[in-house]
């Protein structure tokens, strides 16, 4: 799935109440799978001046960047996190990791062809899900409508949790971001 919806569905799912650090573990969560892949596919595109093809055709399928992958979107890593925070009793950790692993799931089973090693340290095997968020060749015009759904349902939710006007307009503008981004990948991809 795109990053957006991550970090609204993480967000109304375990940001209980939906602010102050509750709410930035929840973020925290949803998005750090995908953090060291923007700061790669970033540096190279915008530092190191390699061509997008390249970057997200080759570099992307590179044993290194894999290997970086396959570590933040580990299903140990992260189930180490959980398993930590509900033994302390360390309820943002709990939360931070339950966003992880949310998102985690949703990836697993909506990669077609880019999905990532996520049994490090165990072993590098990718799950390549019949189904795909973005590629029409595996239903993606029948999965995008649904995650579009499911985005504006945790938008909902959060909005009667009874956000501030700037957290609001905060998910607002990700929820715009995912529709916007969704309606490209049908419409290109």
């Amino acid at each position: 799935m795109n990053t957006p919806a991550h970090l609204l569905i993480g967000a109304a799912a375990f940001a209980r109440p939906a602010q102050g650090a509750a709410l930035c573990a929840a973020l925290l969560g949803s998005v750090l799978p995908d953090l060291s892949l923007y700061v790669m596919a970033s540096a190279s595109l915008y530092i190191l001046n390699i061509p997008a093809q390249v970057v997200f055709d080759q570099l992307y399928f590179s044993p290194a960047w894999q290997t970086v992958l396959a570590v933040d979107n580990s299903f140990f890593v992260w189930g180490t996190a959980l398993g930590l925070g509900l033994w302390r009793g360390w309820h943002l950790l709990t939360i931070g990791a339950s966003a992880g692993l949310l998102h985690l799931v949703m990836d697993f089973f909506l990669h077609a062809g880019d999905g990532r090693p996520q049994f490090w340290p165990l072993n590098s095997w990718v799950f390549d899900s019949p189904i795909s968020y973005w590629d029409s060749t595996h239903h993606a015009i029948w999965i995008a409508p649904i995650s579009m759904a499911v985005c504006l349902a945790a938008y909902a939710v959060l909005w009667q949790r009874g956000l501030s006007i700037g957290a609001k307009l905060f998910f607002a503008v990700f929820l715009a971001a995912e529709l916007w981004v969704a309606r490209q990948w049908i419409m290109y991809f």
